[in-house]
């Protein structure tokens, strides 16, 4: 199972959703679904009890999963996912762009058109019907090859700027970490400075990430609306990761936190679905903050 799984809020129709993202994405299916439990339930969560509570998605060989629960948060562009049509593995991959691209662009919005940009002959982003950003590019086939899918981190708003701050504190934080590429402004623009980040990934555990700092001023930030959900390994794992990353004491609850940049987390146990399943454990599990894996 991956390190890292990002997970999507989504309002109430979680299931649909996961039928869009079949049909919308390559090589995609659902792997899981679970259900919430018909007690224990916080008052918030009651309506949806013995429902849909996640579906997990393979995206080309990539986890990612989708939250059914209620309207209190929704995503944002500060996190967008990269998707990374290479020539190399595709037949024909710039018909597979587009292709997916008329999919999830079909009631969504446009952030970016379709078309040639000088890092990348075919490049668009856009935001789809449940407000999820996807950056869909054709790769140079003689570069260093990516996965399929890669989460981007966009620092903007309130985290404007902060995108080599970042990175170099996650390095710091996650085990198994390494900065891959790393690319800055020439000079000062509009929001961003010369120190600012065009565009940098990294890898946690072999899984990669990306970065970047808006070259634009604009209203929005991170949010809950998607979260990161790191699978430590262990309670030492999970307790050294949780006091270096949990800014915002008010944000923790049952393994979510928030970080120093706005950035939501979810630090859970590697066996969290099987520890899930003991009697009363998910009762336990809604009234912790941080993960204690003996308590469960």
């Amino acid at each position: 199972m991956p390190t890292i799984i990002p997970h999507i809020w989504i309002d109430r129709v979680a299931d649909d959703a996961a039928d869009f993202y079949v049909s919308a994405l390559p090589d995609t299916a659902v792997v899981d679904r679970q259900t919430y439990p018909a007690e224990g339930l916080l008052d918030f969560q009651r309506e949806f009890a013995g429902r849909t509570l996640a579906v997990e998605l393979d995206v080309s060989g990539y986890r990612m999963a989708l939250i059914n629960a209620g309207d209190e948060f929704a995503p944002t562009p500060a996190i967008s996912f990269f998707l990374n049509f290479d020539p190399s593995e595709r037949a024909d991959a710039r018909g597979d762009l587009t292709r997916c691209w008329e999919r999830l662009v079909d009631g969504g919005t446009v952030l970016m058109e379709l078309g040639g940009y000088p890092f990348s002959p075919h490049y668009g982003w856009l935001m789809d019907r449940y407000g999820v950003s996807w950056q869909l590019m054709l790769t140079n086939p003689e570069g260093e090859p990516r996965p399929f899918v890669i989460p981007d981190l966009m620092f903007c708003g309130p985290a404007q700027n902060m995108a080599r701050e970042a990175v170099d504190f996650y390095l710091s934080v996650f085990p198994d970490a390494e900065l891959g590429s790393r690319v800055h402004y020439d000079e000062a623009q509009g929001p961003v400075t010369a120190e600012s980040v065009i565009f940098s990934d990294f890898q946690i555990r072999g899984e990669w990430l990306s970065a970047m700092d808006s070259a634009v001023a604009q209203s929005f930030t991170f949010s809950p609306g998607i979260s990161l959900m790191f699978r430590a390994r262990g309670q030492a794992e999970i307790d050294r990761v949780w006091e270096a990353l949990s800014a915002v004491p008010e944000a923790e609850q049952c393994g979510w936190l928030v970080d120093r940049y706005g950035v939501s987390w979810q630090i859970v146990p590697d066996n969290l679905g099987e520890l899930l399943e003991r009697p009363g454990a998910y009762g336990r599990f809604m009234g912790m903050k941080k993960i204690v894996v003996d308590e469960l």
